[in-house]
């Protein structure tokens, strides 16, 4: 019953922290896209005004650079969402004590 009782709290402790790192990505992803927007909306805006002879050429430039950041923050968000192991200590803990526990019963 302590065995269980110590792997109930060790859990408890795993899914707070999960929940805390969860609330901590949301917010500096939102405060990256929210800040990295306005960086990008005044660069726009100050390399449009500065070749406003041509205006189309260095819009579709600003484009393509903005498509590459954005595809290459997505597959840096797909590898590390692919990489989070959760509960892993608790699934650790556990299969310990199911090998200790097949040992002492064979």
């Amino acid at each position: 019953m302590a065995i269980f009782h110590n792997r109930a709290e060790l859990l408890m402790l795993e899914i707070q922290e999960e929940r805390e790192r969860a609330r901590l990505m949301v917010f500096l992803a939102a405060g990256a896209g929210v800040f990295g927007m306005m960086a990008a909306l005044t660069i726009t805006a100050l390399i449009a005004c500065a070749a406003a002879a041509h205006l189309l050429t260095a819009l579709i430039i600003l484009a393509a650079v903005y498509l590459c950041g954005a595809v290459f923050f997505f597959i840096k968000f797909a590898q590390a969402s692919k990489n989070w192991e959760m509960f892993r200590d608790t699934r650790d803990q556990l299969q310990k004590d199911r090998e200790w526990l097949e040992n002492k019963v064979t």
